[in-house]
């Protein structure tokens, strides 16, 4: 692409405006170590490994994604339950309670990552339309975009609850096109998630990039090969104009 800038970018929220996922190994092990606290004799240990073997397996099955996402709270209480099967406890309110735990824990610590926040306000200052695509449940997502005072920042707000699609479905992409009567030669997509951030916006036509926010490059036996990589988003904006990002 020619263009120093795109006339429109599209953007993922979590873990490319914000550092969703960041504090999520220290949240759970708090929240097992608070389910010791009331169940005596729990090996907070063994049951952290558990969580981090089941949360991988989980998490990786696409159909399981499609659903638990929607309810994320609950499916940390259900990671915490099979958690504690395989260490032959059988606790169904101890499991929520450690979910719950490692959401609270979660939650409080997510921050918008160094330059991001910056970063919009110079990207609509260089007159650059801005959407932002996220999947999930509406009242989780929009809990974060108002928290962070994210809304003033876009022309387009795609929640999968509320668009009736998430990504990597094209559909997630043509409806942000529509509303901000885009083409998708005019359009970047910036995300971390190869498959839904970068696959599925240059299956549509549009320009993607993704955010390798720990700098290990791309796994090797990736399908994707993304149009640009970048660290940050704040690497979007031009050195001319960059200047005080963090």
């Amino acid at each position: 692409m020619s263009r120093t800038l795109p006339v429109v970018l599209l953007l993922d929220m979590d873990d490319t405006i914000l550092d969703n996922t960041g504090a999520q190994d220290d949240a759970w092990h708090q929240a097992c170590v608070s389910g010791a606290e009331v169940h005596p004799g729990l090996d907070v240990e063994a049951l952290y490994s558990e969580v981090m073997r089941v949360r991988e397996i989980v998490w990786s099955d696409p159909e399981w994604h499609r659903e638990w996402r929607m309810k994320v709270r609950e499916a940390w209480g259900q990671i915490a339950r099979e958690a504690l099967a395989a260490l032959g406890i059988d606790a169904p309110r101890l499991g929520q309670l450690i979910g719950d735990r490692h959401f609270e824990l979660r939650d409080a610590a997510i921050v918008p990552l160094p330059g991001a926040i910056e970063a919009l306000h110079r990207l609509r200052e260089l007159d650059v339309r801005l959407g932002l695509i996220t999947n999930g449940a509406s009242a989780g997502q929009r809990a974060k975009i108002e928290r962070f005072a994210l809304a003033a920042h876009f022309d387009y707000i795609g929640i999968e609850e509320e668009v009736g699609f998430g990504k990597p479905h094209a559909d997630a992409y043509r409806a942000a096109l529509a509303s901000l009567e885009a083409t998708p030669e005019e359009t970047w997509m910036v995300g971390d998630k190869l498959d839904w951030d970068v696959a599925g916006a240059q299956a549509v036509g549009i320009f993607g990039i993704w955010l390798d926010k720990a700098g290990v490059g791309l796994p090797k036996d990736s399908t994707t090969q993304p149009d640009r990589i970048v660290r940050s988003i704040s690497e979007l904006v031009p050195e001319q104009y960059a200047t005080h990002l963090h």
